[in-house]
């Protein structure tokens, strides 16, 4: 039984834009090599922390929201540990209110969109 998700890595803010790229084309890769079907990705950029993580204020933001088996969440964890260009990840499951939520707000923000590039 899939359930969806949201995932939320932090990258450390020492990396290039082209390794940030490539760590987060890594587990993109992951998810979809593990049967994980991406409902949408965004990618929030460089922000600042709201506590210093490693000595650093900043980090690079990225969010995948997903369908998967629940028995994969602990795999891609066990990833995002090993790996030392992430320094924070959340990963929550989303009720049917969050998944409705998020699918208004997607829907909003390509009608924005859509009315900035008609003006």
């Amino acid at each position: 039984m899939t359930k969806q998700y949201e995932t939320v890595i932090v990258l450390t803010p020492v990396l290039l834009q082209e390794q940030v790229d490539e760590a987060v084309a890594k587990y993109r890769k992951f998810l979809s090599d593990n049967g994980a079907v991406i409902v949408h990705e965004n990618n929030w950029g460089l922000r600042k922390l709201a506590y210093p993580i490693q000595k650093k204020s900043t980090g690079f933001y990225f969010l995948f929201e997903f369908q998967a088996d629940p028995t994969l969440i602990a795999k891609m964890e066990v990833e995002y540990k090993r790996d030392e260009r992430i320094m924070r990840f959340l990963t929550i499951a989303l009720d049917k209110h969050a998944i409705a939520y998020n699918e208004r707000k997607r829907k909003n923000a390509s009608q924005k969109k859509q009315e900035e590039s008609v003006s």
